[in-house]
């Protein structure tokens, strides 16, 4: 019997017997060869378990790495639609970390290159999943540029659920990949776990940033993050000998005091951070987080597509222009109602749609149904003549090919940010709801904060329109009476005609519904019709709007004399509900004098003792002059004085007038907020203009106005002898375009914008003023007309 060290066995270990050659059969190196337990086998598998145990300890780390920035896009995935993102920034972490894993011997300076140049290969074919997914149009570059140049602002304005599309995948795979690119060469490379888990950190705290209140609180994802960090923590520490192994006794008992009271400091700093932040954290769960859409304006549109209910009357004069190409399936044998947008806010002066658009893909969200039938209606439509930035749809879309659109879920109303162009072609699928008739008549209207919007009357309503809506409701008692009496009032004393001039502010529906019908009072388009039933019903407590849209009779054309605007009523547990106020073509209207009672006199005569009147037994003398003692006539001085008395009162009346009117500038120019004020600054030009002879359009656009002003200006200056070129001086467009920005993207503006728009107004109604000759001048500050034209 010998001995046999193995030499892999370590200090202090017993030597393994083993049998000669002389020894008992099957105890020799045949049968450890035939076993497999041979010397050189067993040290290879020793060796074999140590590379192994090394690789894994190895594969830890970038693991860990991967898996924690896979799950920003988990956070990412809560709110879009389908799992193409989180699958897409997996996909980078992944790559990401291999490329680094893979370069590790490389020089540290050519990684990043090598990293970046795969960075691009799967962002273009995370690009082109996504467009195909969308179902984009265009080529790869074109859908490439425009998400790398709209990524930002349209992932904090997209809808939610958010579809994955070019725009919306761009900014999250690129983010993914970069942080696993600098963890990993961090915490591969540079040996920093925990500070090689930074950027995804960041990039997860971005994630529920990005996602904000618009999902269930991700409390177990977010352990499973912290989970992971410590597993990286403690799989990169691998085991080795005590690295006081060496030292003197006294020097080793000093290296571990001091390590352990850095322990101690490190637990003491956590145990107080703990202490301090833990009620402050704790309080903010129950808070709503912050949602970063607020602070990105949503898509804008121009004063025609905030209030396409002007365009009416042009279209009107305009019958054979060709808007539309329609193609409905199913087909059908009645007129189909194609909605173009629907107006909830009214001001006294203009309906506006009011919307808040979000970018949206191609499906919809969907919103609570009511109780009537819903049909499911596809049409194909291609844009001819239309033109802003409205897309036009039967309501409710639900999903929208060809186009790329943004929504307002509230109101429905679909946009193309890009603007319509002839020729373009898209397929909508519309969820077309026909309410249940039968509910109607005992329907109630709903009430409170969500409504108040619809329910909201202007101040300064005309007095004669609150009478005949009280006279209205008096008369009819359930929500739905009041709103057929509107209707059938309406129809039957009103003329439709396509002539009438548009407007439908309260002093142009007070004309429509009460002037006189041989001045073109009482008769008017479907603007008038519809705006004037909206504010009467929400005179009787109903919550109303108007919509704009077009009828398009089976598949064909639809042409401008297709478009008309009609008003709807929110029924409780209905929906809206369109009305018809048009009149019937073969009926002739009544004259509204015969069902409207006119207002009472004040005081009633019947109040009011009639005196009575007795005539004079003898005729009165004739007055003749009254004449001083010497001779004099007396009636000289009573004129001086009457006259010193005339020009007194004129006196007095003048310096009112300035008075006042400086007053009125003053409060437009200082009061208010900023948004208020740059209203009140255009309002200064708008007037200085109609001071000038020139008055404004309500039809024109702001930039339109603009324009205009600056060639008054130009002509005016011209003719005083100037260059000509002073309406180029003032700088109206950027009025314009801070009015535009007042009324589009409300709170939006500062108090530095509305001085500017304060020195623009001033600058040019004062350039104005001084190119009118003399006198007219001497007129600018004293006529009446700003103190008394509407608002």
């Amino acid at each position: 019997m010998v001995t046999v060290t193995d030499p892999h066995d370590g200090p202090g270990r017993r030597p393994r017997p083993e049998a000669d050659s002389g020894g008992p059969a099957g105890d020799g190196p045949e049968r450890a060869e035939a076993d497999g337990s041979g010397p050189a086998e067993a040290g290879w598998n020793r060796a074999t378990g140590r590379i192994a145990g090394r690789v894994l300890r190895a594969a830890v780390v970038p693991t860990a790495l991967v898996a924690a920035i896979g799950l920003t896009g988990v956070v990412l995935g809560r709110v879009y639609a389908g799992d193409l993102l989180t699958r897409l920034v997996c996909g980078a972490a992944l790559g990401a970390v291999l490329v680094s894993v893979a370069a590790r011997r490389l020089p540290s300076w050519l990684v990043a290159p090598l990293s970046v140049a795969a960075m691009l290969g799967w962002t273009a074919w995370s690009v082109r999943l996504a467009a195909a997914h969308a179902g984009l149009p265009g080529s790869f570059l074109d859908v490439a540029a425009d998400a790398a140049g709209n990524a930002v602002p349209r992932l904090l304005t997209a809808m939610i659920p958010v579809e994955p599309a070019p725009d919306t995948v761009l900014l999250p795979v690129v983010a993914a990949w970069l942080a696993g690119l600098g963890g990993a060469e961090v915490a591969l490379r540079a040996g920093r776990v925990l500070l090689g888990f930074l950027p995804a950190s960041a990039l997860y705290a971005g994630g529920v940033y990005v996602v904000g209140p618009n999902a269930a609180p991700a409390t177990g994802v977010s352990v499973a993050f912290a989970g992971l960090v410590a597993v990286a923590l403690v799989g990169a520490r691998a085991p080795g000998p005590d690295p006081t192994a060496g030292l003197a006794p006294a020097v080793r008992a000093t290296v571990r005091v001091r390590a352990a009271a850095v322990t101690a400091a490190g637990v003491a700093v956590v145990v107080g951070a703990a202490a301090l932040l833990g009620p402050v954290l704790a309080g903010l769960v129950d808070e709503r987080p912050v949602d970063p859409r607020r602070y990105v304006p949503p898509p804008r549109v121009e004063s025609l597509d905030e209030n396409p209910l002007i365009r009416i009357s042009g279209w009107a004069l305009d019958p054979q222009r060709k808007l539309l190409d329609v193609s409905t399936r199913p087909s059908t044998d009645g007129p189909t109602t194609i909605r173009l947008a629907v107006l909830s806010d009214y001001d006294g002066v203009t309906w506006r749609v009011g919307a808040t658009y979000r970018t949206a893909g191609r499906v919809l969200p969907v919103g609570e149904p009511g109780s009537g039938t819903v049909d499911t209606v596809r049409q194909e439509i291609t844009v001819a003549g239309l033109t802003g930035r409205l897309l036009p749809a039967v309501a409710t879309p639900r999903s929208v090919d060809g186009a790329r659109v943004a929504y307002d879920p509230e109101s429905g109303t679909l946009i193309r940010p890009e603007g319509l162009v002839p020729g373009l072609a898209y397929t909508v699928t519309s969820a077309r709801e026909r309410p249940d008739s039968n509910l109607l008549g005992t329907a109630d209207v709903p009430a409170g904060a969500e409504v108040a919007r619809v329910l909201r009357v202007a101040d300064g309503t005309p007095e004669p329109m609150r009478r005949l809506a009280a006279q209205l409701a008096e008369e009819n008692g359930a929500p739905y009476a009041r709103a057929a009496a509107v209707e059938q009032f309406l129809a039957e004393h009103y003329r439709l005609v396509a002539d009438a001039p548009s407007g439908h502010a309260y002093p142009n529906l007070e004309f429509f519904l009460f002037g006189p019908r041989n001045g073109g009072g009482q008769r008017g388009t479907s603007e008038q019709f519809a705006a004037a039933f909206a504010v009467l019903g929400r005179l009787v407590g109903l919550p109303t709007r108007v919509v704009v849209g077009f009828t398009s009779r089976g598949d064909g054309p639809v042409r401008a004399a297709d478009a008309y605007a009609w008003p709807e009523v929110l029924f409780a547990g209905v929906g809206w509900v369109p009305f018809d106020p048009l009149p019937r073509p073969d009926s002739a209207p009544r004259p509204v004098e015969e069902d409207f009672r006119p207002a009472p006199q004040s005081p009633p005569p019947s109040e009011v003792p009639e005196p009575t009147l007795t005539p004079p037994t003898t005729p009165p003398a004739a007055a003749g002059p009254v004449r001083n003692g010497d001779g004099r006539d007396g009636s000289t001085p009573a004129l001086v004085v009457g006259g010193v008395g005339v020009l007194l009162l004129a006196g007095m009346t003048v310096g009112a007038l300035v008075g006042r009117r400086r007053a009125q500038t003053r409060a437009r120019l200082t009061r208010g907020d900023p948004a208020t004020r740059v209203f009140g600054a255009w309002r200064h030009v708008t007037d200085a203009l109609r001071l000038s002879g020139r008055p404004v359009g309500g039809q024109l656009s702001a930039t339109e106005v603009a324009e205009q002003a600056r060639r008054a200006l130009a002509e005016d200056s011209g003719r005083a002898g100037d260059s000509g070129r002073a309406g180029d001086e003032v700088p109206l467009t950027e009025l314009a375009g801070l009015l535009n920005q007042a009324a589009f993207a409300p709170g939006t503006l500062t108090d530095a914008q509305a001085d500017r728009a304060r020195g623009i107004a001033e600058g040019y109604a004062a350039a104005l003023r001084a190119a009118r000759p003399r006198w007219r001048r001497l007129l600018w500050s004293v006529r009446p007309g700003p103190l008394r034209w509407p608002r």
